[in-house]
């Protein structure tokens, strides 16, 4: 029993010895041994054989249509506004062929709306060895299910344990580096030393992820004072950001594993941190935030506007209470790559724990970063336009869909004032036209 437990000891001595000398050293000093780049190129070359495999294997036929789903959609809608499509089916006032329109919208929508799938997984144009998106793929050949078994084995018996290992430190090393620093005084080493800790920890928990990151415009990098803004597909969008910089969090303070690690690192970092009752008070929330950009020498606020997680496919509706603060807006849009693992963080069907696990079992995580240049409040401008340019500016650097609609139909039901603002469009239309009749008739 006890040459059993001594040889278990000399294997976590020798793995932990490896892990800090290979990848933990390294990310302290923002270095790389070439060791992530290798399992890249290996990575990259092993999912092209198997696309040519299953490409083999499948009809063209199926091929693209399969690709054409997964680009556009089952429906293929026409983007001409209510106004010109009822304008076709008639000249003026009301006519029974209106119902005609909302019929099909209706139709379309229950078909597939363009919200709801904002809120499911990516679907990918060819497999990529994970069983997780092997729903159109089936059984293609024998030395396709071997490769696929030693991934299985690869990314459960050697990646698993390993990410688990790095993200462990990485996770301790940041509440025990930032509560060590959290006891000096104020100084400009405190800031120093709290900045270096919370770099260090950020490259030690990317490489627990397999993180393979493309940052572009550095020089674009959101600078003291201002305000970060990102669209949020992933909880590791935090992760992503501060590999390259440090930011002053902002959301409600938790309990449990996440809350010890923002108690202790709001002791060496200004984060701002709300209770669950101060966050309903929107006053409170602007004058902190308010308070936090006055002060130059503070980091940049980090805010995802959306307020929940999107599939990274689209932007969607940017809340308002981001532009009301004022000062310098620093866009950033963030793409993730699906090919090689799923970032989005679908909260309604997995819980932390197990998204995590899904993507430590994934073969990595691939993303671009753009820094856009700074944006301000132009004057005349209200805080919702301000907020829609900064999205459409996101959307088009990201190659993403901008949508309109709250990201808050993950959870809730349509508003009451989305189907009044309809009626009302229709009811304009009709008296436009110079209806005699009761302008809101065809809105009933």
């Amino acid at each position: 029993m006890e040459d059993l437990i001594f040889a278990a000891a000399k294997v976590m001595s020798v793995w932990l010895t490896v892990v800090f000398t290979l990848i933990v050293l390294p990310s302290v000093f923002g270095a790389s041994l070439g060791i992530s780049e290798l399992y890249m190129r290996i990575l990259v070359k092993t999912l092209e054989w198997a696309t040519i495999r299953i490409q083999k294997g499948v009809k063209q036929e199926q091929a693209m249509a399969l690709k054409n789903s997964a680009s556009s959609g089952i429906i293929q809608r026409d983007e001409t506004t209510m106004e010109k499509e009822i304008a076709g089916l008639h000249r003026v006032d009301f006519e029974l062929s209106d119902v005609f329109y909302f019929s099909k919208k209706g139709i379309e929508a229950i078909v597939e709306d363009e919200v709801t799938q904002r809120f499911s997984s990516e679907e990918l144009v060819s497999w990529n060895l994970l069983t997780r998106t092997n729903v159109n793929f089936q059984y293609i050949s024998l030395r396709l299910t071997v490769v696929w078994v030693l991934g299985v084995l690869i990314r459960y018996c050697l990646l698993l344990p390993l990410r688990v290992t790095l993200a462990a430190i990485g996770i301790v090393s940041m509440i025990v580096g930032t509560t060590l620093v959290g006891q000096l005084p104020n100084s400009n080493a405190k800031d120093w030393l709290s900045e270096l800790v919370h770099l260090t920890c950020s490259r030690i928990l990317v490489r627990a992820l397999s993180g393979t990151i493309t940052y572009h415009n550095k020089e674009n990098r959101p600078q003291k004072g201002g305000i970060c803004v990102a669209n949020h597909t992933s909880p590791i969008d935090v992760l992503i950001l501060t590999n390259d910089g440090c930011y002053a969090m902002v959301g409600q303070a938790h309990g449990g594993l996440m809350g010890l690690i923002q108690r202790s690192t709001v002791k060496a970092c200004p984060h701002v941190w709300f209770e669950r009752s101060e966050m309903k008070d929107r006053h409170l929330v602007t004058k902190r935030l308010r308070e936090h950009i006055a002060d130059k020498n503070k980091l940049p606020i980090l805010i995802f506007p959306e307020g929940t997680c999107i599939n990274n496919t689209s932007v969607m509706m940017f809340k308002k209470g981001s532009f009301e603060i004022g000062g310098t807006i620093y866009p950033v849009a963030i793409k993730y790559d699906p090919q090689f693992g799923d970032a989005f963080w679908n909260s309604s069907k997995y819980d932390i724990v197990s998204y995590l696990l899904r993507i430590m079992t994934s073969w990595a995580i691939v993303c671009n970063v753009w820094y856009m240049p700074p944006m301000v409040r132009e004057e005349g401008e209200d805080a919702v336009q301000f907020a829609n340019r900064v999205k459409s500016a996101i959307a088009r650097q990201g190659g993403l869909t901008e949508l309109s609609w709250d990201g808050g139909l993950k959870r809730a039901k349509v508003k009451d004032t989305f189907k009044e603002q309809q009626q009302k469009n229709y009811s304009k239309m009709i008296v436009g036209n110079g209806s005699t009749g009761n302008p809101t008739m065809g809105a009933e």
